[in-house]
């Protein structure tokens, strides 16, 4: 006897509930193949290029991370990771972009300090940075500092800077990545710390800002050692002071504004990959662990110690944690200063 005539035998002695039930297991198990796991295993990730959107043009900060570390993938993963600059609006016109991206584990976003801010800044954002986009891990820790042109105003020292701007309120005026970014707030901060006033000029990014403040077109920056470690070591701009509560190894003899007389300063920056919601889990994690591995690598350790960066790492529920402090303390500096969207 066939196997498909036992099975219909079977089948009429059964009640019928239980005929329905054993009818529809085939499809039970169609469905089960089709689950994002199963998907996973059928087509090995990855499988085509991964585009990693930084939100702001070249030449920030943000992009100084992003290039060393799509490097360091392509060669781990096989295939090219490829940099999707998507400046504009503080860095939420890429965020925006990546949130509304397909979830196939093709598209990441290499966020920062700023995404956290925006929640509070922007009154109307085009996503939800916690609902719409999903963590992965957090890939490096760097403090701000305070840059001028070299000579700038005849300013040689931070008290030089601090008298001047305390003399001459809003004639120094700052540059940043944009309104509502983190070399505003950061700034938005120190003001209210020390009660001076500095006029603000967004740009379309720190690169561009940065251009203008070697050109002497803006006054000074608090920017991060990321973008702003080249220009020092090149001598076209000179540090007067670190952002964060202890002195950087990349700058030992700048000191932080902290021990300079603003008490309890600490504003250092951070950057961080997200992924699109609904991204597989499994990929998700799959990608956590190729940055783990290499933000450990001699490659990744070299390239952010020349820029004064600390590795970061962690889970995705670890990064989610600090991402939501972030939010809240910024969300209190943008209240206290109100600082608004130019």
């Amino acid at each position: 006897m066939s196997c498909m005539s036992m099975m219909s035998r079977a089948l009429r002695v059964l009640s019928p509930s239980r005929r329905v039930l054993l009818a529809l297991l085939p499809l039970f198990g169609f469905f089960a193949a089709m689950s994002p796991a199963s998907a996973l295993a059928q087509a090995a990730w990855p499988n085509k290029p991964i585009r990693l959107i930084v939100p702001f043009p070249p030449g920030g900060g943000t992009d100084a991370f992003a290039r060393p570390l799509a490097k360091v993938l392509t060669a781990s993963l096989g295939q090219p990771v490829v940099i999707d600059n998507r400046g504009g609006a503080g860095g939420t016109l890429g965020a925006e972009l990546a949130a509304k991206s397909p979830p196939d584990g093709y598209t990441f976003l290499i966020g920062a300090t700023h995404h956290a801010i925006a929640v509070s800044m922007y009154p109307k954002l085009g996503y939800d940075l916690n609902k719409d986009l999903t963590p992965v891990t957090v890939l490096s820790y760097v403090p701000n500092v305070l840059v001028i042109k070299p000579q700038h105003l005849g300013i040689k020292s931070y008290n030089d800077f601090y008298r001047y701007a305390k003399a001459n309120p809003g004639k120094l005026n700052f540059g940043s990545a944009g309104s509502g970014t983190a070399h505003q707030l950061t700034v938005e901060l120190y003001k209210s710390m020390t009660k001076t006033y500095m006029t603000h000029i967004p740009y379309r990014g720190a690169g561009p800002a940065l251009q203008d403040l070697v050109a002497g077109q803006i006054d000074f920056m608090f920017d991060g050692l990321g973008s702003a470690m080249p220009l020092i070591k090149g001598g076209k701009l000179t540090p007067l002071a670190v952002t964060s509560l202890t002195r950087s190894f990349a700058l030992p003899d700048v000191p932080t504004l902290n021990e300079l007389g603003v008490k309890g300063y600490d504003a250092r920056l951070w950057y961080a990959v997200w992924a699109p919601a609904g991204t597989p889990r499994e990929i998700v994690l799959k990608m956590q662990q190729e940055m783990t591995k290499a933000l450990a690598g001699n490659e990744l350790k070299e390239a952010w110690a020349a820029v004064g960066a600390e590795p970061g790492g962690g889970s995705p529920e670890e990064m989610q944690r600090m991402v939501d402090l972030e939010i809240v303390k910024w969300a209190k500096v943008v209240k206290d200063s109100g600082a608004k969207i130019d």
